[in-house]
């Protein structure tokens, strides 16, 4: 296609407008100063000169204009030197490319505003090297600016994210913009050790245990093997971090599997200008090979050398004007390779990979980008979008043409027909991954965009602001530049001056951002304007954080009071034998010989064995049949699961399915729901039975408002009673089939054709699927005619003229249409037929509407009655207009949408004088929207088991309360405290105000904020709004920012230093999944962002009962006890170690050496204790039958200071009895040293044995077999211990008996203590076994 710098050909003129187009060309005196020159000596002139008569020149003219013998420009083109940075502040008035430059500065330069002149440089500063930093500095521009760039802007500004950018569509080189790759991973290749290792040593136990192995480096300080000491740690950081690599490895692999989706690009490309700039390579190697190879780069673009000296030497020859051959080519790459500039063209139901604005959408059959023109792409079809009142452009002149309306009889408007040959520029959107809104989102292509042929997307150039987090905020131009007419002498056509060049705004409505989904029938073909870490959708994400578990950090605690014990130690002894005057080594030696030989106490062994533990727990929890497809992917945090107390929840995908379904309806006298939905069906059928019931294609009579309901239609009489009923339900849903935005489609799949619905709320596409499934179809809508049919007999009932539309609002909370009805089907396509009905339709929220219908006695009543059972209420009216009534309306209403001041409220205010009053009521619909699979109990559950439910949602405020009540998270004896509409200048004691009325009561009482009024708290009144909502059972947030949810999760994680889960199923949930302490992620329909961010997947929301009732309650239980038993096993064995140093004199000799130190913690004793891992208190029945149970773990008590210092009594104690009766029955001299240690061993192996069976609650077959393994083990090992045992006494009764004694006394009193309190204060899961 053509170059960036070949878009625009300047033009000289003398107007004034030419002040503005500094972003071109360049005054000649901001370079320096040039010679006066006659107008009679044209020879002399400067070459300086030859761009404009009137002193400017190209800029292009100006980066070409450079020295041929400086050399090859250096290939770090994406830097400034400080040479090209000098001459920048020359050139730009002083100003610092890489300082800062305002973000407010406007977007394109006013066609008529005037250039600040600079002052002339100093002739005397101009240096010899100036022309080659002047095309090193202005190359670089071309290829990272997109066409020419204002004067007033830095070259480098519109690389950054902190400014607008200019993209010429499909240019070449692509702009330098980060990669358009998905990344959830946490570490790159240079980071891993450095994170990993500062996680794992930030816990204190890891950071002791290295000080530990780094001491037996010391001769003196040596206990042992080195080995002892340094093997475990190792272990310990391998699994570790090898459970980091590979759950880092599968989140890439996953990233890699989104990036490497296929997409079809449009490319644009000029077969003449390839072929010169290939024919000018050549000719440059042959030329200069040598140099040439030093310039070649891995690159697949030529580098800034190749692009200058092919630019001269294409100006040097004949100027044609590239673009005229464009050719367009679709190919299709991957998501990761799109790159900002490129035209992607989209279908149905497919990803959006990257932020793009809309060009161009049509009707999916139709081809839009390989279709030949039947004219050359340097003319354009001249095509003139038209509308009411719409003033369009002439894409070939650039003239201005208004499109008058034309009044038919009786003065109903009627518009002209719109071409649509282009389609309608229009596309649905599902954002809810993206902002968690249900309604579909209706998009459109730019009138200036939406007739061109893809092929002249290269004249078109966009200005986007720079990349923002705001979802729902855009700010941009695109501008066109049309070729002038060929002309007479056969000339090739020009592109026009830019003063006829066409631009026009763009907005919200233009876009489509990441991650939401193409979902009408239409292709569209867009252009990237933000990729990868600059979308929307990333920006609102925040980073993901390595976890670590509350039960860890309370580990970690209770190890820095295990460490002061060993400090204390090691200080008595030391003090001790100071005192009986034995210095035999120095103090410091010796303390630190002391805390080695205590270093068991804090044993290497528990990190090992938590670690292992949770991978038991994953395993589990992904194979539990209950809960299938669960994925454990952050496999650190189990225990987590059952400590939440704050469960944050999305409401679209999660609680919701987001199909909605009409359940009721209500007409004044009666109500229909359920089966009663027959009797509407036939009352249908009998009010739209018009005409001969022969030929369906015989033309009949339209049905009315006005015309005769036909009860008698299958020959049975009826009362006047039924009758009006039966009048009144076919009005209504007559009304109802009317009053919408709702599009029908044809579609195919396998060969079958089926109708779908297209809208922008599924409230609409709900009650129009109703319709017609009590007989009334829609088959045909466009933007000037609606026709329905009836089902029965595949007649066209109902046609009408659409004359104006007024659009669902947040703040109005209604619609409306104003339709006018055809009565005869053989002149329903003429427009000459306006003497029929015409008809306000109009239906909103009840809040809205009981002002606006006629007094009535059961409007409140019904609609009350609705909201309890959770439906969505929408109340339906109607009012006939006269056509004089019709037309004082819309002549008011065109006068006030032509003001320039508070044109919105006028036209409101006009709709509300001349047609929001006294409707007709026809009768209140009430729609359920499907809540997820067992919603209802999982959250009374939740409710009953202490977690407070926040359920935090994009969607409206009145949707959020509907879902709140019949999901029950909101139960009917609670009050519902709404606090909506506070802005920033809200007074501050209002807004207390607010919140002060839900002190008085915060159990029975519920919040429903939206999301202004959220952001005014957390901005204003953070901890007063926090400390009242901690209390609440429940808190609905509506229009929330991805933002938003996640500062709520910090908030709630940094006030109440609780637990906090958050679940969610969309892209737009992922930063709130991150912040919390446990992310829970459900696959949904439209994607798994939400599911890989996340910690645990789950596929329903009722999985997550089980997830935390059951496997939370466990995870943490096990853990708590492992790791009770793992610091006694460590602390028994030091007390007999400290109180054998107490007989040897204080000296620091090890009393277990070697292999009976890392047996002990290993084979004698590893498989028993971690057999725990298998024990279970409750039943999966009574955790759920009793979620009371739950309330205890939240509590922390299963592993408090109160059990760790009972644990530490009992170490205590049996290590004292253990090793104290060992020397006094056995004896510690060093004769009798080796049959001591055999006793003391022995019975410290069987004492850990038994204590572990003592404190199983339910047996498992693995549980005995490490048991009875472990002792076997022992005992088959004992023959080969005599290096540390005396054998010959090992099998002798002396041994037995003691064993036998010391054992007794060591285990009894503990026991015996357990079941006296076990007797006296049972615990709660015994309780509830005892039921």
């Amino acid at each position: 296609m053509s170059r960036p710098h070949e878009n625009r050909l300047p033009k000289a003129s003398n107007s004034p407008a030419d002040d503005s187009e500094s972003d071109i060309e360049l005054d000649i005196h901001e370079l320096g100063p040039r010679q006066e020159q006659g107008e009679d000596d044209p020879e002399e002139s400067s070459p300086w000169d030859q761009g404009s008569p009137d002193g400017r020149i190209p800029l292009r003219n100006l980066r070409v204009s450079r020295a041929r013998g400086f050399g090859v420009p250096r290939q770090n083109d994406g830097y400034w030197d400080h040479e090209s940075e000098s001459l920048t502040q020359d050139l730009l008035g002083g100003r610092d490319p890489g300082g800062t430059i305002e973000d407010s500065a406007p977007l394109l330069d006013s066609s008529n505003g005037s250039t600040t002149r600079r002052k002339p440089l100093d002739p005397g500063s101009r240096r010899p090297s100036t022309r080659l930093r002047l095309a090193n500095l202005l190359s670089f521009a071309s290829t990272a600016v997109y066409g020419p760039i204002p004067v007033h802007q830095d070259a480098q500004e519109n690389n950054t994210a902190g400014a607008s950018r200019h993209i010429t569509i499909g240019q070449y080189p692509p702009p330098r913009f980060p990669p358009n790759a998905v990344s959830n991973a946490k570490y790159t290749a240079w980071s891993f050790l450095p994170k990993t290792l500062y996680n794992e040593f930030s816990f204190f136990f890891n950071m002791y245990f290295l000080l530990v192995a780094l001491s037996q480096l010391i001769p003196p300080l040596r206990i042992g093997y080195v080995s002892t000491y340094v093997v475990p740690l190792v272990f310990v950081l391998s699994i570790t971090l090898g459970k980091e690599a590979l759950g880092d490895i599968a989140r890439r692999r996953r990233d890699a599997e989104a990036n490497k989706e296929a997409y079809t690009v449009l490319r644009l490309q000029d077969p003449s200008e390839a072929s010169r700039r290939k024919k000018n390579r050549k000719s440059r190697a042959a030329k200069a090979p040598s140099q040439r190879s030093r310039n070649d780069t891995s690159s697949s673009y030529p580098n800034r050398l190749d692009l200058i000296e092919e630019e001269e030497e294409i100006l040097g020859q004949d100027r044609k004007v590239p673009g005229i051959g464009i050719e367009v080519h679709e190919l299709s790459i991957r998501a990761r390779d799109v790159k900002v500039g490129d035209v992607i063209k989209l279908g149905k139901d497919q990803r959006v990979p990257a932020d793009l604005v809309i060009l161009k959408s049509s009707n999916a059959e139709s081809s839009l980008a390989t279709s030949p023109l039947h004219q050359s792409t340097s003319n354009p079809p001249n095509t003139t979008h038209t509308g009411a009142g719409f003033t369009s452009h002439s894409l070939e002149t650039g003239s201005s043409t208004t499109v008058a309306e034309h009044d038919g009889p009786n003065g109903v408007r009627n518009s002209p027909d719109p071409s649509d040959s282009y389609g309608t520029g229009e596309a649905f959107l599902r954002t809810d991954q993206l902002d968690g809104e249900t309604d579909w989102k209706l998009r459109l292509a730019s009138p200036l965009t939406q007739s061109l042929d893809p092929r002249a997307f290269a004249r078109l150039r966009i200005v986007a602001g720079r990349p923002s987090k705001k979802v729902n905020e855009f700010v941009g131009t695109i501008e066109y530049t049309p070729w002038e007419s060929p002309q007479d002498d056969g000339a090739p056509p020009r592109e026009s001056n830019r003063e006829k060049a066409l631009s026009t705004p763009l907005t919200i409505d233009n876009t489509a951002w990441a991650n939401t989904v193409l979902a009408s029938n239409v292709t569209v073909l867009a252009v990237v304007v933000y990729t990868g870490a600059q979308t929307r959708q990333a920006m609102s994400t925040t980073a993901p954080r390595s976890k670590i578990g509350l039960l860890d950090s309370e580990i970690n605690d209770l190890t820095k009071i295990l460490c002061a014990l060993t400090l204390t130690l090691s200080i008595v002894l030391i003090t001790l034998e100071r005192l009986e005057h034995r210095e035999e080594m120095k103090w410091y030696v010796a303390m630190t010989r002391f805390l080695i030989l205590f270093s068991t106490i804090i044993p290497i062994s528990l990190r090992v064995n938590l670690d292992m533990g949770k991978s038991v727990y994953a395993w589990f929890i992904e194979r539990d049949q209950g809960i299938p497809g669960t994925v454990v992917r952050t496999s650190t945090i189990p225990e987590e699961l059952g400590r939440i107390e704050y469960l944050l929840s999305d409401k679209t995908g999660t609680l919701t399915q987001n199909e909605m379904e009409l359940k009721k309806i209500h007409v004044g006298t009666v109500s229909y729901a359920n089966e009663a939905m027959d009797e509407v069906t036939s009352h249908v059928q009998q009010g739209f039975a018009h005409g001969p019931v022969g030929d369906p294609l015989q033309p009949t009579s339209l049905v009315t408002p006005s015309s005769r309901y036909h009860p008698s239609a299958a020959g049975n009489q009826t009362t006047r009673t039924r009758r009006e009923i039966g009048s009144r339900v076919r009005d209504l849903v007559l009304a109802l089939a009317l009053c919408h935005n709702v599009t029908p489609t044809i579609e195919e799949e396998n060969g079958e054709s089926f109708t779908t619905y297209q809208a922008s709320s599924p409230d609409e596409i709900a009650i129009v699927r109703w319709t017609e499934q009590v007989g009334l179809r829609l088959i045909h809508r466009d933007r000037k005619t609606i026709t329905l049919q009836s089902v029965e007999t595949s007649r066209v009932v109902v046609r009408v003229r659409i004359l104006d539309i007024f659009p669902f609002t947040s703040e109005g909370k209604r619609m409306g249409i104003v339709l006018q009805f055809l009565e005869e089907q053989d002149c329903a396509e003429s427009a000459a037929d306006t003497n029929g009905e015409i008809w306000f339709y109009q239906k909103g929220a009840d809040t809205v509407m009981t002002s606006i219908v006629a007094m009535n006695d059961w409007l409140d009543e019904e609609t009350a009655n609705m909201a309890r059972e959770g439906f969505r209420t929408l109340v339906v009216g109607r009012r006939k207009l006269s056509a004089e009534q019709y037309q004082t309306f819309s002549s008011k209403y065109k006068d006030a949408s032509l003001s320039l001041q508070y044109r919105d409220a006028k036209m409101a205010l006009v709709v509300k004088e001349h047609l929001e009053s006294n409707l007709e009521l026809l009768g209140v619909t009430g729609v359920e929207d499907k809540l997820q699979k067992d919603v209802k109990p999982s959250l009374e559950l939740l409710r009953n088991a202490g977690i407070k439910i926040w359920m935090l949602t994009g969607d409206k405020v009145e949707t959020a309360r509907c879902v709140a009540v019949s999901a029950k998270l909101v139960s009917r004896t609670q009050y519902i405290h709404a606090i909506t509409k506070l802005t920033p200048h809200t007074p501050a004691a209002s807004a207390l105000d607010a919140l002060s009325l839900l002190r008085s009561k915060p159990e029975s009482t519920a919040l429903l904020i939206d999301g202004d009024s959220l952001s005014y708290f957390l901005s204003h009144h953070r901890w007063e709004f926090v400390s009242i909502a901690v209390l609440l059972p429940a808190v609905i947030a509506c229009r929330c920012s991805p933002t938003q949810k996640a500062d709520i999760a910090y908030l709630i994680r940094q006030f109440t230093k609780k637990r906090v889960a958050c679940i969610g199923d969309g892209g737009n949930d992922v930063s709130m999944i991150q912040a919390a302490d446990v992310g829970v992620g459900i696959v949904g329909k439209e994607g798994r962002q939400a599911s890989l961010a996340a910690d645990f997947s789950i596929t329903s929301f009722h999985h997550l009962v089980k997830l935390l009732v059951w496997h939370g309650r466990n995870s943490y239980k096990r853990s708590a006890k492992l790791a009770q038993f793992i610091i006694h096993r460590g602390l028994i064995i030091s007390v007999c170690q400290t109180i054998y140093s107490i007989a040897a004199h204080y000296e620091p000799i090890a009393l277990y050496r070697d292999w009976l130190l890392v047996g002990y913690a290993t084979v004698y004793t590893m498989a028993p204790v971690f057999s725990l891992v298998l024990d279970k208190d409750v039943d999966e029945g009574l955790a759920n039958l009793y979620p009371e149970l739950y309330k205890e773990l939240t509590n922390g008590q299963s592993l408090s200071y109160r059990t760790f210092f009972v644990w530490v009594a009992v170490s205590i104690y049996q290590g004292s009895i253990i090793q104290g009766l060992s020397q006094i029955l056995v004896g510690s001299s060093d004769v009798e040293f080796p049959r001591m240690v055999s006793v003391s061993f022995t019975v410290l192996v069987i004492n850990e044995l038994i204590m572990v069976a003592s404190e199983i609650v339910t047996w498992h077959r693995i549980m005995v077999a490490g048991l009875l393994g472990t002792m076997a083990i022992y005992i088959g090992s004992v023959p080969f211990l005599g290096g540390y045992f005396d054998l010959g006494y090992v099998w002798s009764w002396g041994f037995a008996w003691r064993v036998a004694a010391i054992s007794a006394v060591s285990l009894i009193p503990p026991y015996s203590v357990k079941m006296l309190r076990r007797t006296l204060k049972p615990p709660s899961y015994r309780k509830v076994q005892g039921f």
